[in-house]
């Protein structure tokens, strides 16, 4: 599916997908007390830590040099963003497996997956996500370009050649 798409159409479906599956790891964390948007920031945090080598949501921003409200999923390339929703689906598939119920628990059990996530790439050969180039463009921007292109493609031209005449009318 994602065979045929570039790079950037890649991040932007990508980046879709760890957003869904937030909502559903969010929904899931509540089921153990991470209730409040300071839980499950730290719960977030407790993830990161374990994918990024100690790094918070914080840290990974300050490396990324983004300025302050840039969301540092939307500066992730393709393979930074897959490791992401990995954890992701992980964490929340565990979550659910072991019924754990208990916000410390849940904070640990996303470290441990996003730790776990973190081995597996670096025993497989792969580049930990704290060594991955940030793209030079958000994916908000890529979103822009690509509804432009969409829209360019939507929109027949008024100077087509007609096949039959050879030359425009």
């Amino acid at each position: 599916m994602l065979a045929g798409l570039t790079v950037e159409q890649r991040r932007l479906f990508i980046r879709g997908q760890v957003t869904e599956h937030n909502r559903q790891l969010a929904d899931t964390a509540a089921s153990a007390g991470v209730v409040s948007g300071r839980d499950f920031a730290i719960f977030q945090d407790w993830g990161y830590r374990g994918l990024y080598a100690g790094e918070t949501a914080r840290d990974i921003a300050a490396r990324k040099r983004l300025a302050r409200g840039q969301h540092i999923l939307d500066w992730m390339g393709p393979e930074e963003l897959a490791a992401n929703l990995f954890r992701a689906t992980q964490t929340e598939a565990k979550l659910r497996r072991e019924e754990i119920d208990h916000k410390a628990d849940a904070n640990q059990a996303h470290h441990d997956m996003g730790a776990a996530v973190r081995r597996f790439i670096i025993e497989q050969g792969g580049t930990p996500p704290e060594q991955l180039p940030t793209p030079t463009e958000s994916v908000q921007q890529l979103h822009g370009q690509e509804q432009q292109r969409l829209e360019h493609e939507r929109q027949p031209s008024l100077f087509e050649v007609d096949a039959d005449q050879g030359e425009e009318p």
